[in-house]
């Protein structure tokens, strides 16, 4: 295993866990909502949820940018 396997390895991993951490956030922000009986989409408007829009969202935009 050279370098150069081990860093990509290291971005991997640096990744899973970045989106284990924003997905344990969005959870904490779903759960909130549902015990305070506040709209549906309170947790979709948060830091975490615009994340994850934003991230769901970015083959479509990079897909209309490259056309």
């Amino acid at each position: 295993m050279d370098g150069l396997n081990l860093l990509n390895i290291l971005k991997f991993v640096a990744v899973l866990v970045a989106a284990a951490i924003i997905g344990n956030w969005f959870l904490a922000r779903v759960k909130k909502p549902k015990i305070r009986e506040d709209p549906w989409y309170m947790p979709y408007v948060s830091l975490p949820g615009i994340i994850i829009l934003l991230a769901l969202m970015l083959p479509l935009i990079l897909w209309i940018i490259n056309r």
